[in-house]
């Protein structure tokens, strides 16, 4: 007698950042968890599930798992979209969850196995100034990273996007009824940045791969002449240099710079990565497997990257769950095209609530080998951290208008 879901229950906590879990389980007992953490929007997601995707899952066979992800993204008229995306990729996660538990066998084992013996990951460094940004990108070297996100401070700007003045910990999301909003100055940016840059490479030497993050907010030009400023640096890739949705304007960065590019951690589709990969004006596909449908939909888009020559490179911040990381190590192991995750790391009560198989050591991750994806969620301890409204800041320009994100 096939097994069947019996219930499929949306958990939301809080343990530092805000995470959704989705938990399906079947007939027979066996448990698969799922990802649906969208920051800054994450009851949205929740309540997409809650009320309109769980009900509809009971009964189904959870082996199934392609026509179930057909079901709930061509079976419905309003196709698409990050909270719909993320819904799905929540679905998508806890049965392959479901399916390794019950085959006894790592994800990544039922994806065609291992192609790699690790996976090789970086993290951030921040730094107010450069001998700050220097003191942060040693620490991680110290830590086993080969390769580093740098961001830096911008001289007469307050704030900037994710580089804290102190030491404090990595959190741009912040607590409260409305988004913190900054002033951004992109001339003052243009004006720092390579040189910041150019002093990191020639800290470091050559061994360390450096990646950068423009933040969607240049235009094509600003992001052309970055590009080619930033080229004696010999980045591992430049990221979000324009705002992603406007594609065509990727062929004027193409036209003036050699450095490569990547792009896409808010695209949910194979669909929006169809010009950017067929016509090779990225280097890197930055979608997330939670926020991109799963691994089932992740896997279409890899394929199609492949055949390019473009790599895998997920997005995996510190709001992208355990869980989820956990389906892009899976993923990641067993992907020809996988070329680097992001690791950001967690807190202490992270790791408690998420128990996880996946590891870290000397610069690269592993899933583990764990039946399924190797993630197994503490409810009562998650029910200790309760929700607590938060926002990404938003940014304007100096003029007071706004400015992409």
């Amino acid at each position: 007698m096939t097994d069947r879901i019996a219930t499929a229950e949306v958990l939301v906590t809080s343990p530092g950042r805000n995470y959704v879990a989705l938990k399906v389980t079947t007939e027979a007992g066996v448990v698969g968890w799922g990802d649906a953490t969208l920051n800054g929007r994450e009851l949205a997601v929740a309540s997409y599930l809650r009320d309109h995707v769980c009900p509809i899952l009971i009964g189904r066979d959870p082996a199934r798992i392609e026509d179930t992800w057909q079901y709930l993204y061509r079976g419905v008229y309003w196709r698409g979209g990050s909270v719909t995306m993320a819904a799905i990729g929540a679905v998508d996660l806890a049965l392959w969850d479901i399916l390794g538990k019950t085959a006894g066998l790592p994800v990544y084992r039922l994806l065609g196995g291992a192609v790699r013996d690790r996976i090789l990951s970086y993290t951030h460094a921040t730094g107010w100034d450069v001998p700050a940004l220097l003191d942060a990108v040693d620490a991680v070297r110290d830590r086993g990273f080969q390769a580093v996100r740098v961001q830096t401070g911008v001289p007469g700007l307050d704030t900037v996007y994710g580089v804290p003045r102190d030491r404090a910990a990595y959190e741009p999301a912040g607590r409260g009824a409305a988004p913190a909003e900054e002033v951004w100055d992109t001339g003052a940016y243009l004006r720092h940045v390579p040189g910041a840059l150019a002093e990191v490479r020639a800290h470091t030497g050559d061994d360390l791969a450096l990646l950068h993050d423009a933040h969607h907010r240049l235009t094509p030009s600003q992001a052309a002449r970055l590009a080619r400023d930033l080229e004696p640096v010999d980045l591992f890739w430049l990221e979000d240099v324009t705002p992603a949705e406007n594609q065509d304007v990727l062929r004027l960065v193409r036209a003036h710079s050699t450095v490569p590019l990547a792009i896409g951690e808010v695209f949910t589709s194979v669909f929006e990565f169809r010009s950017l990969i067929t016509e090779q004006l990225i280097d890197f596909v930055r979608a997330a497997v939670s926020h991109a449908g799963g691994i089932s939909h992740l896997r279409r888009i890899a394929a199609l990257a492949d055949v390019w020559q473009v790599r895998m490179a997920p997005h995996g911040p510190s709001d992208v769950s355990p869980v989820a990381l956990a389906g892009s190590l899976h993923f990641g192991l067993a992907t020809p095209n996988f070329a680097i995750q992001e690791y950001m790391g967690y807190p202490d009560p992270v790791h408690e609530v998420f128990g996880h198989a996946w590891t870290y050591a000397d610069g690269h991750l592993h899933p583990g080998d764990a039946p399924g994806l190797g993630v197994e969620v503490d409810e009562a301890l998650a029910a200790r951290y309760p929700y607590e409204r938060a926002y990404l800041p938003v940014a304007r320009r100096r003029d007071g208008s706004m400015t992409d994100w």
